[in-house]
């Protein structure tokens, strides 16, 4: 059946739309024109908030049902560390100019890291089967 089907369909007897129908061929869902939005329409306007407010709290932040969003400390609050986050760490073809032997410890070991996946990723490059 479906044979005789696809013959006729190529064979162009019958518009495409039509076929289609005859047919029951699948497609995507037409979004609704008219109104926007889910239930309640007015409930999607942003509350407004006031720049001192947006100067002193983290909005998003709360990661809990209950509780509130955090207020921005002085930088003196807050550890060491958290501003080397930020810092750029060097690529691998930096590395390579450099001299390993003078390398400090935490560039060593991102680059024997960094090298070894290069490394992997050209072994697998060259044994793939395309």
């Amino acid at each position: 059946m479906a044979m005789s089907w696809t013959r006729v369909l190529k064979s162009g007897v019958i518009p495409r739309d039509t076929a289609a129908q005859l047919v029951g061929v699948r497609s995507f869902a037409v979004a609704a024109k008219g109104k926007k939005g889910g239930k309640g329409g007015a409930a999607d306007a942003k509350p407004v908030l006031s720049k001192e407010m947006k100067s002193t709290t983290v909005f998003g932040a709360n990661i809990l049902k209950e509780g509130s969003d955090p207020k921005i400390q002085p930088d003196s609050e807050y550890p060491d560390w958290l501003w080397h986050l930020v810092d750029k760490c060097p690529v691998l073809s930096e590395l390579r100019r450099k001299d390993a032997k003078t390398l400090p410890y935490e560039d060593l070991k991102r680059f024997v890291k960094l090298d070894n996946r290069a490394r992997i990723k050209e072994n697998n490059a060259l044994t793939a089967k395309n």
